[in-house]
């Protein structure tokens, strides 16, 4: 009796023991051989289970020990809800805490930032180039990728939304695109939705081809309702747009930075001095406010406006004035830099 007596003594000082040991660990700063606030990257690969947590901790050069770490998880009944992907594990972060984190799911996330008035085809070379990015479609032509994201047609300039998206490593270019298309027509359809009556435009799509143009044309943002405001008057008298993005966007590679006046009596589908009404596509991917000032603009008499040389520009409503306020800003002639 008295040796039975010895064991369970002996079994509980050791089950304390273990426990303490087991909890001192827990709570013990994981050594990651960097400063204490700079982050080591850990990828844990989908479908991990604990001991293989730890064992590519481990591997990443953390000494994370796969046999403490799954028994803490079974105890914590933890080990089912630990989710995969890239996390930072800094000097501060302990196996408890670390436990949290994963099971919270708080990875590394990256941003992507597409600017408004970019081209669709900057935005492709901007994501084919992001090396946190699995790429899925960078070989696909742009009809092919409309259709992956499931588009009606094949123009894909100004379908898609410019924004910053946020992401986690292994995403794939194919999520991207199709959550900046879903964004983009939804804001399109919320916009047209609350369209001022009689606007010279019979399609959202027809507002976003000269959402466009003004995105294009608006050097100065409290400028960009007046800039629509324009156009929209043009449109409803029958006036050419004249705007040069457009044929600067028609002219593809052969633009050099300087418009020139040949040019401009060079004929393409783009070419609004040239050709009436709006473009065949829009001509870069459109910010809310370029569509919100397209579906309700201001009313005013400008038909011209010319830009002042810093960002804004000058509206007129007769031609002779917009001629007097092109020769005070435009002196230089029609070859100048565009953006």
């Amino acid at each position: 009796m008295k040796s039975i007596a010895r064991l369970l003594v002996f079994a509980l000082f050791a089950g304390a023991a273990l426990g303490y040991g087991l909890h001192d660990w827990a709570h013990r700063p994981l050594p990651t051989g960097s400063p204490a606030d700079t982050p080591v990257e850990v990828t844990v690969a989908p479908g991990s289970s604990v001991r293989s947590i730890g064992a590519q901790f481990e591997a990443a050069g953390i000494p994370l020990n796969p046999t403490l770490l799954t028994i803490l998880a079974r105890l914590e009944r933890r080990g089912t809800r630990l989710q995969a992907g890239t996390y930072a594990v800094t000097g501060k972060l302990t196996p408890e805490t670390l436990l949290d984190k994963m099971e919270a799911g708080d990875v590394v996330r990256f941003t992507l930032v597409v600017p408004e008035g970019w081209t669709f085809a900057q935005m492709r070379a901007l994501i084919a180039n992001q090396p946190d990015i699995r790429q899925t479609v960078r070989e696909l032509s742009d009809t092919e990728l409309m259709t992956a994201v499931g588009a009606p047609n094949g123009a894909a300039e100004g379908e898609f939304f410019p924004d910053t998206y946020v992401f986690t490593r292994g995403t794939t270019d194919l999520e991207l695109y199709r959550r900046a298309y879903r964004a983009m027509q939804k804001r399109l359809a919320d916009a047209w939705s609350s369209r001022a009556p009689d606007l010279p435009l019979a399609t959202a799509y027809e507002a976003l081809t000269l959402a466009s143009v003004v995105e294009k044309e608006t050097g100065r943002s409290e400028d960009r309702p007046q800039v629509a405001a324009v156009f929209i008057n043009r449109l409803r008298r029958g006036m050419l747009l004249q705007t040069d993005p457009t044929v600067i966007y028609g002219m593809g590679t052969r633009f050099d930075g300087n418009l020139r006046k040949a040019d401009l009596t060079t004929d393409t589908p783009f070419n609004t001095y040239l050709r009436p009404g709006l473009p065949p596509t829009p001509i870069a991917l459109v910010g809310v406010a370029a569509l919100a000032a397209v579906v309700n603009p201001p009313h005013t008499d400008a038909l011209y406006f010319v830009a002042r040389g810093d960002g804004s520009s000058e509206f007129s409503g007769r031609l002779d004035e917009h001629n007097r306020a092109v020769d005070r800003y435009q002196r230089g002639g029609l070859s100048r830099s565009r953006p």
